[in-house]
């Protein structure tokens, strides 16, 4: 549990002494024995029986506890002495805080509250009735006892507004208005109607305690009542899975967060946290399976956080986290790393052990943002673009928004797009130097929107990237691409076809699966598919990027760096890695014949891919000129605008037709094969 702030001790210290104070007072003051009898033993009694049944209201990370002791506690002030009744109530809540092993703080606070309340009510009640001392008990047969009741229910219900808010305030570093606001609400559902049955109950004990029993009856049903009322605002605002508050919740806090550190001058931290996999457990082990993980989840993510700041589950698996009187970026992003920590921890659920990842988006107020909502809706930018570095945390800056209007329209329109099949693949070929023959395509997808026309591809791969699409959009390149190299080695096309990765995708633990299946599904051996994959993306994980193409290459698929030379790759690196193909980007290729540096880099690269025992590509030839180059230094293949352009598989036909390899009669599939639909899928 974090500390409590320095205001808020300072105001527990002032309440206990104000609480000391007023029974001093008390007790100096000259009062007669206590009055009522066996009257006053029932209410003591009953007000100590009701503080072990109270009823907690959530406000924020506090609990205001409502209790049917309010009734014969206030019934006690009328009836006896105020420093009885007042030492009454205090001792019920001291002996329910001891049983509850509540903090010796805050059980020192809530009794000197309740000395401070009742004395002062019973001091009010006791005024206005006309007698003090008081010299016997009160009848209500008289206007004047009624309306010095009534007063006194209202200093008794005010005052305690008034503690429990400020401690509200000062607790959850609330606007003290908003914490008002939200205590005055339950206090008065929760305590009005108790108050009111205070002189009822002295009148029907004084006629004979056997009504005793009949008067519990509005008590017991106020009780349920109250009970039933918050626990519907609760579920109004707590997911009913994990018992965390829900969105709506936690947008509310958030905002009382904001206006309270515009108040104070203070920051506030606002995180969202989306779970990497977990649509994977959903999809393999069932729903069911998936509520059992979040349920377990829940209360780990509340223990990671503490007590002090709120964590929020807002739907599906994403969660939120706001952390109040923040220091600098660098306490907020260890508690980041600690949530991740937690979360990447393994789940035990009906005997299985499992894991998953997360990726964590995080903004600041003052600094991103002036409202909840703008906080929120940077902080999920930033949650995207750390989706792209895997189980990471982000901290949004606004290079990374780039959500304009038009890009946002899209992400609804790419899912539509790639659940409808609206995309297409273009095709460009690889040709081999040395002889002019195709030896395989690499597939590029299309998307010809309906409303803006041709998307370029990087405006609409980077929506994936940023919405985790990319894993669908992969998945539909990779199966249209295989379907479409059966159909030409049915046609007796000798080729292979080459797609683009993303790291999320290669990083994603199922991808090789996937991989399999899909191979599998359309027969086609794992040699005839190429993956592309950047050495920026490579290089920015190693470690994790050499185990998913260890397993790529075990499948016997092909593995190709692609834009070679223009990241940052390591020759150690580079030397383990399990690929077969280096592609020198086109950067250096287009200029090779007219910049000196850039035809010894290709030859050194070209030399460098030979001693290594890798088949060195070059992209961007665009002249017969570099072509003779490329072929004096030995390079492999080419690819370029000089042979073809990226087209359409029906497009390109006739170029296949003129420049391809032919594969044996015996070599080609089998009909089957050309009509075969996927038969499984990992979502």
């Amino acid at each position: 549990m974090r500390a409590l702030p320095k205001s808020a001790i300072a105001y527990v210290c002032f309440v206990s002494l104000a609480g000391l104070a007023m029974l001093a007072w008390l007790v100096r003051t000259e009062w007669g024995s206590p009055f009522g009898g066996v009257a006053f033993g029932l209410f003591a009694g009953f007000t100590i029986l009701g503080e072990f049944r109270p009823i907690k209201a959530p406000l924020g990370n506090e609990s205001l506890v409502v209790t049917t002791s309010t009734a014969f506690a206030f019934a006690l002030l009328l009836l006896a002495q105020p420093l009885y009744g007042a030492l009454a109530y205090a001792m019920a809540t001291i002996i329910a805080d001891l049983v509850a092993r509540r903090t010796g703080w805050r059980t020192m606070f809530n009794a000197s509250q309740h000395v401070i309340c009742a004395g002062a009510a019973g001091l009010t009640f006791a005024t206005l009735a006309g007698r003090m001392p008081l010299d016997a008990a009160p009848t209500f047969v008289r206007p004047l006892e009624l309306g010095a009741a009534a007063v006194a229910a209202l200093v008794f219900f005010l005052l305690n507004v008034a503690v429990t808010g400020v401690a509200l305030s000062l607790t959850q570093r609330l606007n003290i208005v908003t914490a008002f606001r939200n205590n005055f609400a339950y206090q008065a559902a929760a305590n009005l109607g108790l108050l009111a049955l205070g002189p009822i109950a002295i009148v029907s004990v004084q006629r004979s305690p056997l009504l005793l029993p009949v008067l519990l009856v509005p008590v017991v049903v106020g009780y349920k009542s109250a009970s039933v009322s918050l626990a519907k605002e609760h579920q109004a605002l707590h997911d009913g899975l994990t018992g965390l508050p829900n969105r709506n919740y936690f947008r509310d806090r958030a905002e009382q967060a904001v206006s309270q550190a515009r108040h104070d001058g203070t920051r506030v931290a606002l995180m969202l946290v989306d779970l990497d996999r977990f649509k994977e457990v959903n999809d393999t082990l069932g729903h069911h399976m998936g509520d059992k993980f979040l349920r377990e989840l829940g209360p780990r993510l509340q223990a990671a956080i503490g007590d002090g700041d709120l964590v929020a589950r807002l739907g599906g698996d994403e969660f939120g986290v706001l952390l109040t009187g923040v220091g600098d970026d660098l306490e907020v992003c260890e508690r980041a790393g600690a949530i991740l920590r937690t979360i990447c921890q393994p789940v035990i659920v009906s005997d299985l052990s499992l894991e998953i990842g997360a990726s964590i988006g995080i903004a600041f107020y003052p600094d991103h943002g002036a409202h909840a909502d703008t906080l929120i809706q940077r902080a999920d930018v930033a949650m995207y673009v750390a989706k792209g570095l895997g189980d990471r945390w982000s901290v949004y800056s606004p290079s990374l928004d780039q959500h304009s209007p038009m890009r946002l329209a899209l992400v609804s329109d790419l899912r539509h797009a790639i659940d409808k099949g609206e995309l297409c693949l273009h095709y460009q070929p690889k040709v081999s130097v040395s002889t002019g023959k195709s030896a395989g395509v690499e597939a590029l997808v299309r998307w010809d929107h309906p409303v803006h026309g041709l998307i370029e591809p990087n405006d609409f791969i980077s929506v994936a990237e940023q919405t985790g699409l990319i894993r669908n959009l992969t998945e539909f390149v990779l199966d249209e691409a295989l379907a479409q190299l059966v159909r030409w080695q049915f046609e007796g096309l000798d080729l292979t076809v080459a797609v683009n990765v993303s790291a999320r995708v290669l990083h994603d633990t199922d991808f090789p699966a996937l991989v399999a299946l899909m191979l599998a599904d359309h027969g086609v051996p794992g040699q005839r598919l190429v993956l592309e994959l950047t050495e920026s993306m490579i290089m920015a994980d190693p470690e994790r990027s050499i185990r998913a193409l260890t397993e790529l290459r075990a499948l016997g698929v092909e593995l190709s760096v692609d834009d070679y030379g223009t990241g940052h790759s390591s020759l150690a690196y580079l030397k383990r890695l399990p690929i077969n193909e280096i592609k020198i980007d086109k950067s250096f290729i287009t200029h090779m014949a007219d910049d000196t540096n850039d035809d010894l880099i290709t030859g050194s690269t070209i030399d460098l891919g030979r001693r290594l025992g890798l088949r060195v590509v070059a992209e961007g030839v665009e002249s017969n000129e570099a072509l003779l180059r490329l072929r004096h230094l030995g390079c492999d293949l080419a690819q370029g605008y000089y042979f073809s352009r990226p087209l359409p598989a029906d497009k390109l036909q006739p170029w296949l037709d003129r420049n391809g390899h032919r594969l044996p009669a015996q070599d080609r599939p089998h009909m089957a094969n050309l009509y075969a639909l996927p038969t499984s899928r990992l979502a």
